[in-house]
């Protein structure tokens, strides 16, 4: 049985390691951990690996963010997947940072690569993870953080969650979206923003 797990992010070396491409930065991390690499192909970088008889297709889209959905279309009909076995994983300045949150189908939430692929694919019935960045900007400045890049000590503290978002990509193959949500929905909550503090006083 085929998945097909998408990565939101911007191409280009200006993108790299910015919160808005934490979806890039979750599947590098599954590709590293599986001993594999991305060919860059149509639409995005593609790689493909098997955990317990499945095989889980990591998409990161070329298109830029805004444009996501082409990829994943086509993506989703040339390996012939179906809609439930899609997963995406995004950034979410409305969640705090480092919290997890999976949802079997939902609106964009103002997320531009969401919106895209609801258009293109006509429906939001498909299942996807929010990773919080937090929302430690300034009025006016929501922008320049989302496009900016992590600090060292938010990175060290997102390479401890980022274990749990490949376990949960692991279990939406092997165990489902249900069971995958009540396993690992409360693990992914956060009680306080650790480095909140800390992170303030450099605000953009």
């Amino acid at each position: 049985m085929k998945y097909l797990i998408v990565g939101l992010g911007n191409i280009g070396d200006g993108y790299a390691d910015t919160r808005h491409n934490i979806g890039f930065t979750v599947l590098d991390a599954m590709a590293k951990a599986s001993n594999t690499s991305f060919k860059d192909k149509r639409y995005g970088f593609i790689c493909s690996l098997k955990y317990k008889g499945r095989e889980f297709i990591l998409l990161k889209p070329s298109t830029f963010m805004n444009l996501s959905g082409n990829a994943v279309r086509y993506w989703m009909k040339k390996e012939k997947i179906q809609v439930e076995n899609l997963l995406v994983i995004v950034d979410d300045f409305a969640l705090p940072l480092g919290s997890i949150r999976m949802r079997l189908k939902g609106n964009d939430g103002g997320h531009n690569g969401l919106a895209h692929i609801n258009t293109i694919l006509s429906t939001n019935e498909y299942t996807r993870i929010r990773i919080g960045i937090g929302s430690n900007y300034r009025k006016g400045s929501q922008v320049n953080y989302v496009l900016g890049i992590w600090t060292g000590e938010e990175k060290k503290f997102l390479d401890e969650r980022i274990t749990i978002v490949i376990d949960m990509i692991k279990s939406f193959g092997t165990a489902g979206t249900e069971l995958t949500m009540t396993t690992f929905n409360k693990a992914g909550k956060l009680p306080e923003k650790k480095i909140s503090n800390s992170t303030k006083k450099n605000l953009p």
